[in-house]
């Protein structure tokens, strides 16, 4: 499956975004599907996931400002990143784990990565 990420950009504190990784290649309804994140210099970091029966988790640092849907008929995952802040800056990834049904949150659990967006958050 191919994934392709957008919806990056800069914006300010307080502000939103919403990235969109629209999936390709195969069906993904039924995978657990991922958001993360990275600045340089650190390890790519969990933000969030939703499971084929969109059960949903978040990390700590974005629950209740974060939203993470899916749109099966569009075969689209989403993150709706509301109140951001500057320590939200980082290069997103979307990623579909596709070895497994069961919910994941490493990195190392999921085999397919879009190539990333960028958000900078200004203060």
């Amino acid at each position: 499956v191919q994934l392709q990420a957008s919806g990056g950009g800069l914006v300010q504190a307080g502000g939103s975004l919403r990235l969109s990784c629209a999936a390709s290649g195969r069906t993904v309804s039924s995978y657990v599907m991922g958001w993360f994140r990275q600045t340089p210099g650190k390890e790519r970091e969990f933000v969030a996931a939703i499971s084929g029966r969109s059960s949903t988790g978040y990390a700590d640092s974005v629950k209740g400002r974060f939203t993470i849907s899916r749109d099966n008929a569009k075969n689209t995952l989403y993150l709706q990143m509301n109140s951001l802040k500057p320590e939200d800056t980082a290069v997103y990834y979307c990623a579909a784990r596709l070895r497994s049904l069961v919910y994941a949150t490493s990195s190392k659990e999921y085999d397919s990565w879009g190539q990333g967006t960028l958000v900078t958050v200004s203060s």
